[in-house]
C-alpha cells in the first residue's frame, strides 16, 4: 500500500480575510446568483454532474484507450505520466505530477485522497461527491475489498489490492484492464467503454462507461 502524507492542503494555511480558494470563491458566487433568483440551482447541478462523469473524464479515456492499442504508448505511460499524458494534449492544474498504475490479473489499484480531494483534474475532470467523503477516504484504505464491492467490483482473493494516496504533489490514475470482447473496435470507440470510476479503480472498465457512472 502507497501512501503519500505530506499533504500541501490549502485547510493548512493561515486564514486570510478573503477566500482564496477558486472553489469557494465559486461556490459563494453561485450562492448569490441563485438567491437572487438569476441561475437555477437544478441547472448548476446538472452541468456539474456532467462535467464530473462524462465531460472531464473523457480526456483519461482517450489516455487509457491509446494505451490499449499501442504498447509504446502504454509503456511511457507506465515510465512518465505526466510526459505521456501531455503527448495528448492533457495537463496543467492538478495533474503537474501524474503517476499511472496499471491493472493486471495479479494486481487491482484503487486511489484515494485520504487528507482532503487530490485529484487530477485534466483527465478525470470534477471528483465525485463520494470521493471527497471521510468515509471513502478511511475505508478505502482499511478495508478497500469492502468498498469495491459495494462499487459491484469483485476480486479474487488472489489478487492483490494496492491502495495509492494522492497528494498535492502526485496525483495517480489506474489504467485498467481492458474488456473482453472489444479488442478489434477502434481507438475511438475504444475510449467510449472506460468510465470515470475506472480510472479511479473502484470499477473495472466496461462496467462503468462514460455516461453510465453513477
Amino acid at each position: 500500500m502507497s501512501h503519500d502524507h505530506d499533504h500541501d492542503h490549502d485547510h493548512d494555511r493561515h486564514h486570510h480575510p478573503r477566500p482564496t480558494d477558486p472553489a469557494i470563491r465559486v461556490e459563494a458566487i453561485a450562492s448569490l446568483l441563485i438567491e437572487a433568483g438569476l441561475i437555477d440551482e437544478a441547472r448548476i447541478d446538472a452541468v456539474i454532474e456532467r462535467y464530473e462523469t462524462d465531460i472531464g473524464p473523457l480526456n483519461g479515456a482517450k489516455v487509457v484507450a491509446r494505451a490499449w492499442v499501442d504498447p509504446d504508448y502504454r509503456q511511457r505511460l507506465l515510465s512518465d505520466g505526466t510526459a505521456a499524458i501531455a503527448e495528448l494534449g492533457f495537463g496543467g492544474a492538478q495533474g503537474e505530477k501524474m503517476v499511472v498504475v496499471e491493472n493486471t490479473d495479479q494486481v487491482h489499484n484503487l486511489v484515494v485522497c485520504t487528507l482532503c480531494s487530490c485529484y487530477p483534474w485534466p483527465v478525470l475532470g470534477l471528483p465525485p461527491s463520494w470521493y471527497k467523503s471521510p468515509e471513502y477516504r478511511a475505508r478505502a484504505v482499511r478495508e478497500p475489498r469492502a468498498v469495491l464491492r459495494e462499487f459491484g467490483t469483485e476480486l479474487a482473493d488472489d489478487v492483490e489490492v494496492r491502495v495509492w494516496d494522492s497528494s498535492a504533489e502526485i496525483r495517480y490514475l489506474v489504467l485498467p484492464q481492458r474488456p473482453a470482447g472489444i479488442e478489434d473496435l477502434p481507438e475511438q470507440e475504444l475510449a467510449a467503454h472506460v468510465g470515470r470510476d475506472a480510472m479511479i479503480g473502484v470499477r473495472m472498465a466496461g462496467s462503468d462507461q462514460i455516461g453510465a457512472n453513477s
